[in-house]
This record gives C-alpha cells, sequence and structure tokens, in this order.
C-alpha cells in the first residue's frame, strides 16, 4: 500500500477526478512523482463503486480501496448489516476478512472480534480503513484463517467464513470443496471453537446439497438486492438435527420483501387453476428457495402449472415479487397472436413455455418496453398461452391491501 495516497493533494485530486474517463486519465499519466497513474486508477476506480455500494466508505476521508476483482467480491453495507443483524456475541473471528466489510459492521454486535486475512495488500487496506472508523474492538492477523484458529486458544461465539470462489487461474467455482478454504473438510475443526458458524457461499449452490453436505444447518438465507441474488448464508448449529428455516428477503427501494419457511424437498403438491384476476411472480430468491408449496398457502394463491411458477388469485393479496393484473388470455398461436394481441411493444416473460423471449420478439415484431406486459406460459391443461398484464404498482399493491 503506498501511503502517499493519502496525502492531501492526492486525496482532493481523487474526488475532482472521480466521473471522468478513466482509461483517458491514466493514458495521461499520474501529476505525482511518488504515485504511479494505475495507483490513482484502482482509487478513482473504487471510489466511484463504493458510492452506491458502501456510502459510508465513499463519505469518509483518507478511505483506501483495493483492486477492482476484491472490491466486486465484497459485501455491500446493505448485505453485511443483514448479516450483522441475525447474530450477537462476546467473540466473533472472520476467517476470510478481506476488504473488511463485514468485519466492520460485525464488530458493532460483539465485543472483540478476529478479522483475519490472507492477502497482505488487502489485510493493510482493511486495517487501515478501521482506524479510521475508530474501529477498537478488532484484532488483526494477516495469514492464513483456519490455521490461525487450528493454533488459538479461544473458543468463538461465532465463526464467520466466506470462502474464495476463484480456482488458481481466476476462474469461478461454486462447490464448496473447491472454494479457499474448504469448509466440508474444516467442518469438525470449526465446531471445536465454536458452537455457531456463519457461512456465505456462492447464490448458484443448491440448497438440498449444501444441507446434505453441512449436515447441521438451521437456517438458510437468501438475500437480494432490488431483485438481484447476492448472497446466499448458511448458519449451522453444533449437534443441530432440526428442520432447516428458510429466510428470504428482497431489499427494495419500496418495500423489503420477506418470505420465511421450513425446508421440503416435497414441492408437487400446489393448487393449480386457469388464470383468474390477477397474477404473481415470485421475486429471485423466492426463485432459489424453490418453497413454492409454502409460498402458495401462505400468500393463499394457487398456481397457474406445476412447472410454471406463476401464481393467481381472484382478489389481490400481499405476495413477495411481482403483481399484475390480467386483462385478457389468448391461446399460443402465432397468426392468430398478430391480429389479436395488437401491440407493437411490450414487456415478455416465458415461464415454462418453449421459445425464448429472443424469438417471440423477432416472430411478432414486438419491440422491448412499454406499460404492456406479456406472460408466455403453460396452464394446467398443457395449453400454451399468453396472458396480457398490467403491472400494479407497489404503492397500489400497500394501499390495496391496507384496506
Amino acid at each position: 500500500m503506498n501511503k502517499a495516497l493519502l496525502n492531501p493533494e492526492v486525496q482532493n485530486f481523487i474526488s475532482e477526478h472521480l466521473f471522468e474517463d478513466l482509461s483517458k486519465l491514466i493514458l495521461k499519466g499520474s501529476p505525482f512523482p511518488y504515485i504511479s497513474s494505475q495507483e490513482i486508477g484502482v482509487q478513482i476506480s473504487g471510489k466511484k463503486k463504493a458510492k452506491l455500494k458502501l456510502p459510508i466508505w465513499f463519505n469518509s476521508e483518507n478511505i483506501l480501496y483495493p483492486p477492482n476483482l476484491n472490491l466486486e467480491q465484497t459485501s455491500s453495507e446493505k448485505t453485511a448489516k443483514y448479516k450483522a443483524s441475525l447474530i450477537s456475541g462476546e467473540k466473533l473471528i472472520d476467517l476470510t476478512g478481506g476488504f473488511g466489510i463485514d468485519s466492520y459492521f460485525f464488530a458493532e454486535k460483539f465485543t472483540q472480534l478476529t478479522y483475519c486475512e490472507l492477502n497482505p495488500e488487502l489485510f493493510e487496506i482493511a486495517t487501515h480503513n478501521f482506524k479510521i472508523f475508530g474501529a477498537e474492538n478488532i484484532n488483526a492477523f494477516q495469514g492464513n484463517g483456519i490455521e490461525f484458529l487450528k493454533t488459538s486458544e479461544d473458543h468463538f461465539d461465532w465463526i464467520y467464513l466466506d470462502p474464495s470462489r476463484r480456482d488458481e487461474h481466476g476462474g469461478k467455482v461454486f462447490h464448496m470443496n473447491q472454494c479457499t478454504p474448504d469448509i466440508s473438510g474444516n467442518l469438525q475443526m470449526l465446531f471445536e471453537r465454536s458452537e455457531n458458524i456463519m457461512l456465505k457461499t456462492s447464490p448458484l449452490l443448491d440448497l438440498k446439497a449444501g444441507i446434505i453436505e453441512l449436515k447441521q444447518v438451521s437456517e438458510i438465507h437468501i438475500v437480494a438486492v432490488n431483485s438481484d441474488v447476492k448472497e446466499l448464508l448458511w448458519i449451522l448449529k453444533k449437534g443441530y438435527q432440526g428442520e432447516v428455516e428458510i429466510k428470504t428477503i428482497d431489499f427494495q427501494k419500496s418495500e423489503n420483501q420477506l418470505f420465511e419457511t421450513k425446508f421440503s424437498n416435497n414441492q408437487s403438491e400446489v393448487p393449480l387453476s386457469l388464470p383468474l384476476k390477477y397474477l404473481y411472480e415470485p421475486n429471485p430468491v423466492i426463485m432459489k428457495s424453490g418453497m413454492f408449496r409454502e409460498l402458495a398457502v401462505q400468500t393463499n394463491t394457487l398456481k397457474l402449472h406445476s412447472n410454471s411458477h406463476l401464481f393467481t388469485s381472484e382478489t389481490m393479496k400481499k405476495f413477495p415479487g411481482r403483481i399484475f393484473e390480467v386483462f385478457d388470455m389468448v391461446p399460443f398461436n402465432k397468426k392468430l397472436l398478430k391480429q389479436s394481441l395488437k401491440v407493437k411493444k411490450a414487456n415478455i416473460t416465458t415461464r415454462n413455455f418453449p421459445k425464448s423471449v429472443e424469438v417471440l420478439r423477432q416472430e411478432l415484431k414486438i419491440r422491448d418496453g412499454g406499460n404492456s406486459y406479456l406472460f408466455f406460459t403453460t396452464n394446467l391443461k398443457n395449453e400454451k398461452i399468453v396472458l396480457v398484464c398490467k403491472k400494479i404498482s407497489a404503492k397500489t399493491q400497500i394501499s390495496d391491501n391496507d384496506d
């Protein structure tokens, strides 16, 4: 870490050029003989990304940022705060501290936090920022967190891990035994040091496979921001053999959509119906959970088809996802559709349908956008249909449900 980056004139230069073309700026060269243009570029790029992802960092002075790859892999403030809201205690150890976002928010809930990071540069940047924030209850260790824990005589209330999901060539990996560190291979040792473990994995990891591999799972949290699934969190309790709680949250601008249930392998017995007045599309965290039967029961809705993952009802229900009013239902026939739809512009979604959105747009000559929503799907009679809908705003949903 080049500490000259903290010089006032350098910090001012970074702020003044924050939204300029970075590639052109780097080509001009650095105006400071003791700092390269590449080093300045990393800080400008990092601070620019932090404006939305890490507003506390962005709005603080003398913060240092790591390279883009490290910043992309780190939690956002929103998801880090959510994780910290789930647990508390005396001692927590973060074995894969990274840029330190999670550690910083965990430290607000624990008396003492131990931050471990293998990468020396990342360690130096994170610990510098901890000092800027006055996080005095964070003890830092530079090195392999697993090896540190093996030799530690401390017992922790919680262990947190966010294993690296990159292989030795920089490619993405998803399975736990491919990540660094290997969680399943170290699980016994981890439970010797703590009764409680929080683990962050790839959002692509299959829930059933994770439950089987980790065995002592008490909760799974699926977290999205603006309907983009960001994190899959596993709460492990030593010796736990009970049912697994599934908790999903989608942080949206207008509201936070929550859904909770128990994990179940049996999702086939969902009541079906032909399309009614309202159509519901589950948000991505619900889709990830796969808990469609429980969703139908809790929301008092019916499914269009066992494989369509679209729901319907005659009266509007509170639902974790998008809600639409159905104005028309048309059998899927290309010639008839061109005559009956009479739309040149629409938002198209396919669910359990053999043709892609791109192919349908080309065949029906429909451009993207507008206020019309077309759902191409399959009904309970295995008929291909098109539902012509209008999206119901979040404000309307809230007011109608309040009534």
